[in-house]
């Protein structure tokens, strides 16, 4: 099988009262990985090593084809050039601007106005992720799934090779979240971007993903292709 993702990261993170090492490894091989573990394992942090966000990182990860970090040949990529989307724990929605505006955050370069290209690129997402009603609203006045849609969609605006997820239902009420666990899976599968997902509930990890990767104090402990990936 083709290796999707490969990652071999260190990173020793200081806080007050606390020191944390990350000494993770892990190849995937499927459109859509979980990654488990308790609070505190380092599910997080994996994500921003990947997306580029974590300066103390050191190691090797490539997505597909492209390197986007190897200490060992100085290759460090920048966050903008990595082509990774990351949909954040609360979404993390600009609260100034509007549902479209938001969208185009994600593609524009700061400050510019989106040329014709990226205009058309902007309304094919409002199109697919049903957002057209929706343009001009605030995050405000969003509920908690149409949050879900524009982040995923802001995230996808700028064409990523590779879509991270930091526990993208767990700010959402449990009768909320098991709907919308079954609309995040459609949308996942429609868009057909690899992704790897944070979560600690194992029914996110049932509809969501194909293989599942345990993390425990830092360290990967377990692997494993889910049911879900099986060919039928």
């Amino acid at each position: 099988m083709t290796t999707i993702l490969e990652l071999r990261v260190q990173a020793q993170l200081e806080s007050p009262g606390r020191s944390f090492l990350l000494d993770a490894s892990f190849n995937s091989t499927t459109q859509r990985t979980a990654l488990v573990g308790a609070s505190g394992s380092g599910k997080s942090t994996v994500l921003m090593a990947i997306a580029g966000l974590l300066p103390q990182a050191r190691g090797y990860v490539r997505v597909a084809d492209k390197v986007l970090l190897d200490t060992e040949h100085s290759v460090d990529l920048p966050a903008r050039e990595r082509g990774v989307g990351l949909v954040f724990q609360d979404y993390a929605l600009f609260p100034h601007m509007t549902v479209e505006q938001n969208l185009a955050f994600g593609i524009c370069r700061l400050g510019k106005r989106p040329n014709e290209a990226e205009r058309d690129r902007i309304d094919a997402l409002i199109r697919q992720f049903d957002l057209e009603a929706l343009r001009g609203a605030w995050p405000r006045h969003l509920s908690g799934g149409q949050r879900q849609r524009v982040a995923l969609a802001r995230a996808l605006a700028p064409q990523p090779h590779f879509l991270l997820l930091d526990e993208p239902l767990s700010a959402l009420d449990a009768q909320l979240r098991v709907r919308l666990r079954h609309e995040l899976a459609e949308m996942l599968e429609r868009v057909q971007v690899p992704a790897l997902l944070v979560t600690h509930d194992l029914s996110d990890v049932e509809a969501l993903a194909q293989s599942v990767i345990h993390l425990d104090k830092g360290r990967v402990v377990d692997s494993a292709i889910t049911e879900s990936a099986t060919p039928t």
